[in-house]
């Protein structure tokens, strides 16, 4: 063991040791004299046990996985002087479950030997873990007397959310200057047709359509529309959340998030992050896997700091939010200051499309008819804050535990369409 165990008296000792001293404080010579044994029995097994040398490490085979999997772990014990009776359990943080309670185990060691102790756990739920709290407790081979003591051998376990199904991105209305998969609005190098000009000095040949050439008596050339990335932020608002029994509109956000990043990065686009809310934290926009590492860790870590300090997103560094980039926001519209940030990013002319993650099915109308007149405004304040969303120019789509993520994209697809549309 790393500390020294505390040794303490157990079974019949312990019992013989307060039979004695309630003897002795009833004046009770009898009783004394019959308890007397045992007391000097567990006196001297105290006097000649020896505290155990036990040695336990633990290894954690992965150190990322995904909620649904299983993880296995090896407990390796070993003890130089040996131990007649050793209890060993690992203490398991909520989220993480052992089969059939194998993360507790009764042993005994001979001198020197050496066990390893496989444990399987179950991850039940995303999250960051510290696993590796051990509990040892030894006794002696009367009985008389045991020890504890408690080891730390903590290793760190990264659990990843299981994304949601993602079918379509939404399409960013301005692109960047790389390549990639998007069609941009913008004439240059590319395989999209957008138009026919007159030759000008300087075009090349090979981009010469001879066959309006030859309507026109004239060189004309095509026109085309090139293929860029785009900059995408995934804003994720960690101010206020509701929850039931084995789901919250935190979980439901960072399941969404982890669908855009993923998404988002395969179609070679720059993706950045950001949580706002108690505690702040931000990733700047960057392509590549090892990207995708540092947002789905910045994920798991994501959680409700209680704050009442008001932010706003000048918080934020400059380039945090790059000029022309796509910010999808994923809030349930609980708090004000978080509907006041989207509002502001909008007003400086951000191209801003929000995924209610609705706590309407969290929340149920009290049995009471004031309760149910509540629970009325408050799904009517709602929709008023939806419509006020809507005037800015801003689409939103409504998800919840009981619809699809894909239909709340196609919410705000549809509205962001009609809205380009009135704008043309």
């Amino acid at each position: 063991m790393t500390r020294r165990p505390t040794p303490k008296l157990g079974g019949y000792a312990g019992l013989a040791a307060l039979g004695l001293l309630g003897a002795l404080v009833a004046e009770r010579p009898e009783l004394v004299a019959l308890a007397a044994p045992f007391a000097v029995l567990a006196a001297l097994g105290l006097v000649l046990a020896r505290a155990p040398e036990v040695d336990v490490q633990l290894e954690l085979h992965v150190e990322r996985v995904f909620e649904g999997e299983e993880v296995e772990v090896t407990v390796t014990v070993e003890s130089r002087t040996g131990v007649a009776d050793l209890e060993l359990a690992l203490l398991l943080p909520p989220g993480l479950a052992a089969e059939d309670h194998g993360n507790a185990t009764t042993l005994r060691l001979r001198p020197g030997e050496r066990r390893e102790l496989p444990v399987r756990l179950s991850v039940e739920r995303w999250g960051g873990y510290s696993l590796g709290d051990l509990v040892v407790r030894a006794r002696d081979p009367l009985g008389l007397v045991h020890w504890e003591g408690r080891l730390d051998r903590r290793r760190p376990l990264k659990a990843y959310p299981r994304p949601a199904r993602v079918d379509e991105l939404l399409q960013p209305s301005q692109t960047q200057v790389f390549s990639g998969n998007y069609v941009s609005r913008e004439r240059g190098e590319g395989i999209e047709f957008a138009d026919l000009r007159p030759f000008s000095p300087g075009d090349r040949v090979r981009r010469v359509n001879w066959r309006a050439s030859a309507r026109r008596g004239e060189l004309w050339v095509n026109e085309y529309h090139p293929e860029r990335n785009a900059d995408v932020v995934v804003f994720l608002d960690t101010f206020a959340e509701v929850a039931g029994e084995d789901r919250s509109t935190l979980d439901l956000s960072v399941r969404a998030a982890s669908a855009f990043v993923g998404h988002y990065l395969r179609h070679k686009d720059r993706v950045g992050f950001v949580t706002f809310g108690g505690r702040l934290n931000w990733l700047q926009p960057r392509t590549g896997v090892a990207q995708l590492y540092r947002i789905v860790d910045a994920l798991v870590d994501a959680e409700i700091v209680l704050n009442y300090a008001w932010s706003d997103v000048d918080v934020l560094p400059r380039h945090t939010l790059p000029p022309r980039s796509l910010i999808v926001a994923l809030s349930p519209l609980l708090d004000g200051r978080a509907v006041s940030a989207l509002l502001d990013l909008r007003g400086r002319g951000f191209d801003l499309a929000l995924v209610e993650v609705s706590p309407v099915p969290f929340v149920e109308a009290g049995s009471g008819e004031r309760a149910r007149l509540a629970h009325r405004l408050w799904l009517l304040q709602r929709d008023a804050l939806r419509a006020r969303f809507e005037r800015a120019g801003v689409a939103v789509g409504t998800w919840d535990d009981e619809t699809s993520l894909v239909g709340a994209l196609g919410e705000v697809r549809s509205f962001r369409r009609s809205a380009g549309r009135a704008h043309a």
